[in-house]
């Protein structure tokens, strides 16, 4: 429970995860907590922010290797029909996002792949998501 918090879980997805109360996670990782680490001389620890991933973007992801925090939240995505396709709801710390955008770089076209319209189109849109985070 600990490594998963480290690697950027929420606090509510694992009481979800493990049948118990917020108020118990946070007492397993009390040391762990900004407030607790912070001691309010530095900046806060980033918080988790949830922004939707279109389907396109979350298929190509899926194929991809990534780094285990970035693998944690694309397989934590709570799916969000619409319509024929899906969004994928991701919950990470800013951090994270900005290393899913970068890894789905190559949607653009490049590096020996043809660009589809439709995928860079989806790149685009979770793009200004991501960018329109605070750093």
């Amino acid at each position: 429970m600990r490594t998963a918090y480290l690697e950027g879980r929420s606090i509510a997805a694992l009481a979800r995860d493990h049948g118990v109360s917020r108020g118990a996670i946070r007492t397993g990782v009390a040391d762990l907590l900004p407030e607790h680490t912070a001691s309010g001389a530095d900046a806060p620890a980033p918080l988790a922010v949830t922004l939707d991933m279109p389907s396109k973007v979350a298929d190509y992801l899926r194929t991809t290797e990534l780094e285990p925090a970035e693998r944690g939240a694309l397989d934590q995505g709570m799916t969000v029909r619409r319509g024929q396709g899906y969004t994928l709801r991701v919950s990470a710390i800013p951090a994270v996002h900005r290393g899913l955008l970068a890894r789905c770089q190559p949607l653009d076209g490049g590096q020996g792949l043809p660009a589809v319209p439709a995928q860079r189109k989806a790149r685009r849109e979770y793009g200004n998501r991501v960018t329109a985070l605070t750093p």
